[in-house]
């Protein structure tokens, strides 16, 4: 059951946003792996970066639910999961460059928690890539499970 639901719009410069613990202190830009690329999504410790279609404001949700939710992934491009600790119980939801001290923060209780990615309308861009639909949203439900995987992966263009 969801039990909480946030809307923001983030810069996503160098074509990522993150979510991390507030008290982690993770360098994601080793994380950045070519199968991470490919997969649009890069995890560290406490962090997780989302790829994002274009350098610009692109809109995300961010969904606290107390179970795993259920999804239809046909209104969906690609779907990733990961895990993420939040020991500290504040998650920092914020663009690539944003300053995190004044980044929003989502409070959940403190522990593990799976991560699911949803992306949306990643092929609808105008030429240059600036202008588009692209739309994102992230689920996450309490859980142990840290592994990687990709549930539904993008066609290409």
């Amino acid at each position: 059951m969801k039990t909480a639901s946030y809307s923001f719009t983030f810069f996503a410069d160098y074509f990522q946003f993150y979510l991390q613990d507030e008290n982690a202190d993770s360098n994601l830009s080793g994380s950045w792996t070519e199968q991470a690329v490919s997969d649009l999504l890069a995890v560290a410790p406490g962090a997780i970066s989302i790829g994002a279609a274009r350098n610009k404001d692109v809109p995300v949700e961010v969904e606290i639910h107390n179970s795993e939710p259920g999804y239809d992934s046909s209104h969906w491009d690609h779907i990733t999961e990961c895990g993420i600790d939040i020991p500290s119980g504040k998650i920092v939801v914020a663009g690539c460059t944003d300053y995190f001290p004044d980044a929003a923060r989502v409070a959940v209780s403190p522990g593990s928690y799976r991560a699911r990615i949803y992306y949306g309308n990643l092929n609808l861009l105008s030429d240059d890539g600036l202008d588009g639909e692209d739309h994102y949203k992230v689920a996450l439900w309490p859980s142990g499970d840290a592994s990687v995987r990709v549930i539904k992966r993008r066609q290409s263009k």
